[in-house]
């Protein structure tokens, strides 16, 4: 079925229908262009655009057509040229001509502007519960190692000491931000664009409004042109999905790192690392590493977004069906990531012996000792200063500052006393 036969005389060439058609990555709207197109005829009943008597025909033979779908019953044509083709042609020859009045009042440039809407909308939630998660387990376990001293680090050397509950709370934080921004994002894309029709409106009388409380939408768009042409809320959350897996990322690296043999901070369940086909003493961080490499296919996909969007004058141009693919696959990325990240988290054992160790050497009290100074009524930088010293003192005696003898520091400044 071709929803623009008539203008033309030649069938689409076979190479250039292939090129054209969008039915193998769209048909995942299914549900949201149906539940669309069912808000769409109820209203175009209520108004008197279509009798009851064919509405009735279109909203059952659109339920059953869903529930084919989702029951493997029916599968999708493969020479339909898109999800509203194929849905409006099945629906037509299910009940005849009825069918043919659904896309009264309506464009496809309007349709699928409301399709990837809802479809992104139920992914934001999805998003968001899943993101809840991973900040739920970073809470208990940042309980759980509330008193477990670790160094904590500034361009991967020891700084100061910190507990590691602290530094799991940082990435919390981080993803609770995420959470924040998932929900802007969510906030701007719930606004129902049905009725810019394919750019200029409709004579119709259309309660646009109605549609969209039917569909759970805040509001509807005020101009037909950027209802129909714009895809700021599929960038937006592109861009706030890159934003996870820069934390998920960083995250990774470090869960990398603390898993090696340099460090042994933790140890990873079986059931999320792998071993090595020639090295049986391996224990390969390999979903750590994945999550890390997969972050470049999302700022990919975010990039590929930004420059297909850039250059389109006003209104809808072919070029923004190339906006699908690279968010569900944004999408499905981000929440692969997710699901394995977080169980790996909740599993992972953690050598609080290895972390006290390694916070007792590299100096990390340092400043501890400067502020001691600045305590007895030492000017910083003064303090600074003789902290140094000591250090390079310790060096010198291959010790520690908690190991160094008290004659050793009152060499250097004559402030130190039993209490340092």
């Amino acid at each position: 079925m071709k929803l623009w036969a008539g203008r033309f005389k030649k069938e689409l060439d076979p190479r250039t229908n292939d090129f054209n058609r969008s039915l193998p990555f769209d048909c995942r709207m299914y549900r949201q262009d149906i539940e669309g197109s069912m808000a769409h005829a109820e209203m175009l009943g209520k108004t008197g655009i279509i009798s009851a008597d064919d509405t009735e025909k279109i909203i059952s033979g659109l339920k059953g057509i869903l529930e084919d779908i989702e029951s493997g019953k029916l599968r999708f044509d493969e020479t339909s040229e898109d999800i509203h083709t194929f849905t409006e042609g099945e629906l037509t020859a299910r009940i005849g001509d009825a069918g043919k009045r659904l896309h009264t009042a309506r464009s496809r440039n309007d349709q699928v502007a409301l399709d990837i809407r809802l479809y992104l909308r139920d992914e934001c939630d999805e998003l968001t519960e899943m993101l809840k998660s991973l900040v739920s387990v970073l809470a208990k376990k940042a309980e759980e190692y509330s008193e477990t001293v670790m160094p904590g680090y500034t361009h991967l050397q020891r700084a100061q000491p910190i507990v590691f509950g602290h530094q799991l709370l940082a990435y919390a934080e981080m993803f609770i931000r995420d959470i924040d921004r998932i929900a802007d994002c969510r906030r701007r894309m719930n606004v129902s664009p049905l009725g810019s029709c394919a750019l200029a409106g409709t004579t119709y009388p259309l309660d646009r409004k109605a549609v969209a409380e039917r569909l759970g939408m805040t509001s509807v768009t005020s101009n037909s042109l950027d209802g129909v042409s714009d895809r700021d809320f599929v960038l937006e959350l592109s861009s706030a999905m890159s934003i996870i897996m820069v934390h998920l990322s960083r995250f990774a690296e470090e869960i990398i790192l603390w898993s090696s043999f340099e460090f042994k901070f933790i140890e990873l369940d079986d059931a999320f690392s792998t071993g090595s086909s020639i090295m049986p003493q391996k224990k390969n961080p390999d979903i750590a590493e994945l999550v890390r490499g997969k972050s470049g296919r999302v700022f990919g996909d975010n990039m590929a977004l930004l420059t297909a969007m850039k250059g389109i004058p006003l209104a809808y141009n072919k070029d923004m069906q190339e906006d699908k693919e690279a968010i569900f696959d944004a999408v499905d990325t981000v929440e692969k990531c997710i699901t394995a990240f977080t169980p790996m988290l909740s599993t992972m054992r953690v050598n609080s012996a290895n972390m006290r160790k390694a916070a007792a050497g590299g100096f990390i009290n340092a400043t501890d000792c400067a502020d001691y100074l600045v305590s007895k009524g030492l000017p910083f930088r003064d303090a600074y200063k003789a902290t140094g010293e000591l250090v390079a003192r310790c060096i010198e005696l291959n010790t520690t500052l908690e190991e160094l003898p008290l004659e050793e520091y009152s060499k250097i400044c004559d402030l130190f006393d039993d209490g340092v």
